[in-house]
């Protein structure tokens, strides 16, 4: 009999301080998940309008470029 009430105490205990215990942290929320996709988004939609820009200036060079040789045949 002392010997389950001693059983019945310490798994008492136990069972008190696990409840206060807290939670490991869980791996990350979908609110986490979904703010990172947005920031990856929007540094891709930034790295497109970077390459964006780079193609049409690249167009500009080769037009102004073909432009100059052109007339260098003319000459």
């Amino acid at each position: 009999m002392i010997n389950s009430v001693k059983v019945v105490v310490v798994c008492g205990s136990v069972l008190a301080l696990a409840a206060c215990a807290q939670a490991p942290a869980a791996g990350p929320t979908a609110a986490d998940a979904m703010a990172a996709a947005q920031h990856a988004q929007q540094t891709a939609d930034q790295a497109l309008s970077i390459a964006q820009k780079a193609e049409s200036d690249a167009q500009a060079a080769r037009t102004a470029a073909s432009s100059m040789y052109q007339r260098s045949l003319h000459k």
